[in-house]
């Protein structure tokens, strides 16, 4: 499987594939988290008012990557003001990591929140998510002071947007 077996396509965030890419990447930070298996039940629970809804236009953009027509990946951005939106949701299932899809989904939603009107991504992520954060730094973010809390942030990042891609939105 190569780059150009992937695509990426704008998509429900509440589609059955894209829940269950949803699912399992709750699933997947869940249980790195836990250090144990998240049950359905916290899945369940996770999921429930995470705000998914924000994922959709005019305030969002969720996107489903797939190969040969299967749901391989899936992430988010989400407008938090005039000038910034946030990566969200961000995963690749582990079948389809080392493919370069990370890469291209990455892109995609930087078209997504340019299109939307962002000129800056930002995202918080935690310490132990390594992968992620090797994508992040691979894609061109740089650590940045914290914009906001919570209990599962540990570290910031953020990227200009490159004014191509806000002409292309």
């Amino acid at each position: 499987m190569t780059r150009t077996d992937w695509t990426i396509r704008p998509e429900r965030y509440d589609t059955p594939d894209a829940t269950a890419l949803r699912r399992d990447y709750y699933d997947d930070v869940a249980s790195r988290y836990w250090r144990r298996p998240a049950t359905a039940a916290e899945i369940d629970e996770g999921l429930t008012g995470d705000g998914a809804e924000q994922l959709t236009p005019p305030t969002g953009q969720f996107l489903v990557g797939r190969v040969d027509g299967r749901p391989a990946a899936c992430g988010g951005v989400v407008l938090l003001d005039g000038e910034r939106a946030e990566l969200t949701r961000v995963f690749v299932r582990h079948a389809f990591r080392g493919t370069g899809g990370a890469a291209l989904l990455l892109e995609a939603l930087e078209s997504a929140a340019a299109a939307l009107g962002a000129r800056r991504m930002v995202l918080n992520t935690r310490l132990d998510l390594v992968e992620a954060r090797a994508l992040y730094v691979r894609g061109g973010y740089r650590e940045i002071p914290a914009y906001c809390e919570g209990p599962y942030m540990e570290i910031w990042y953020g990227k200009e947007l490159r004014a191509a891609s806000r002409a292309a939105g």
